[in-house]
């Protein structure tokens, strides 16, 4: 099989707005890949996860754009350019406050689609266990096309979460709906999948049922695997491999995974991230996502990584994985 880029057709099933086609779509609009910067693929500028679905539609946006604004400010004085907010709809997704947040900045900010099926579902709609594959995608092409709710702002990827373990039917719906949604607006795939090699099979098998190839699907939390294999196998098949969560205590690992994927050669697949948190409202406190820059960029160097490596793995990688374009299988 080749991978094969497509522009969208114009077609009842497509979203038909060839303008976006190449583009990244920020909470400000579409913008050129080139001009994104030191791009962070997996954080949460504010997150309600672990609250009830209730609870997490209340909160003071005003407060948040107060507590979160200082820390991404500094976070841009250390290099940060560009950020794709992985807080998904039902645990805190504000495209508003991303919005608010951008203007004040600078910083380029990404909201997602989707649905989080990890945690044991907690975060599905009711209306998803009815609906088929093809319905959920519905919704989700609707963000896309008129924007979330009234907002109108659209979303730049589609995020996914699923359970450990085998596919269970909700989780297995909601990645075809993401396979489906990809062909219909060419929006890059993040899946929360972590220590689960069978269910990147199962996943990808999916993709690839759906004609579409595993280079529009993200490997989030890859990092949590114990074996380099199934990240290596990952790759030569064209998917993202996601090394996130990177802290203080997981800068040795994730050197070596990272050594190990550029030994194979597939750095040209890896995206690295923090999965932090500037702002949690269930009271833990945040998780900072700096150490890449103060941290883990200069051990990188250290250890023999190039200048050009390490703009491909901040700069050029996450710019190719989100722009938007079909890929699809020949």
């Amino acid at each position: 099989m080749t991978l094969l880029i497509l522009l969208l057709a114009t077609s009842a099933t497509a979203f038909c707005e060839p303008a976006y086609q190449g583009k990244v779509m920020t909470v400000l609009g579409p913008v050129s890949p080139q001009t994104l910067g030191i791009f962070l693929p997996h954080e949460h500028i504010m997150s309600s996860f672990g609250a009830t679905e209730e609870q997490a539609a209340a909160y003071d946006r005003k407060q948040a754009y107060d507590t979160v604004i200082p820390y991404l400010t500094k976070v841009k004085s250390l290099g940060l350019s560009t950020l794709a907010d992985c807080t998904a709809a039902f645990f805190g997704r504000d495209p508003l406050l991303l919005k608010m947040l951008s203007d004040s900045t600078g910083v380029r900010l990404i909201t997602n689609t989707g649905y989080y099926a990890a945690a044991k579902d907690r975060y599905v709609p009711k209306t998803a266990y009815d609906e088929s594959p093809g319905q959920i995608a519905d919704r989700w092409v609707a963000e896309f096309v008129d924007g979330i709710g009234e907002t109108g702002i659209h979303p730049g990827f589609i995020k996914i979460g699923i359970d450990g373990g085998p596919l269970s039917d909700i989780d297995a719906k909601i990645v075809r709906a993401a396979a489906i949604t990809h062909r219909r607006t060419g929006l890059t795939i993040a899946a929360h999948t972590g220590g689960n090699p069978q269910a990147v099979s199962q996943q990808i098998l999916i993709l690839k049922e759906e004609g579409v190839h595993p280079s529009a699907w993200i490997w989030v939390h890859a990092q949590n695997t114990d074996e380099i294999d199934p990240l290596i196998s990952a790759a030569a098949q064209g998917a993202w491999i996601e090394l996130d969560a990177i802290r203080e205590t997981t800068l040795e690992k994730h050197l070596t995974y990272l050594k190990a994927l550029k030994a194979a050669g597939y750095l040209d697949r890896v995206l690295l991230s923090h999965d932090g948190n500037s702002m949690r409202l269930t009271g833990k406190p945040p998780r900072q996502y700096e150490k890449l820059f103060t941290d883990f960029i200069p051990l990188a160097r250290a250890e023999g990584f190039t200048d050009g490596e390490i703009e491909a793995l901040t700069v050029a990688n996450p710019a190719r994985a989100f722009t938007i374009g079909m890929r699809l299988l020949e």
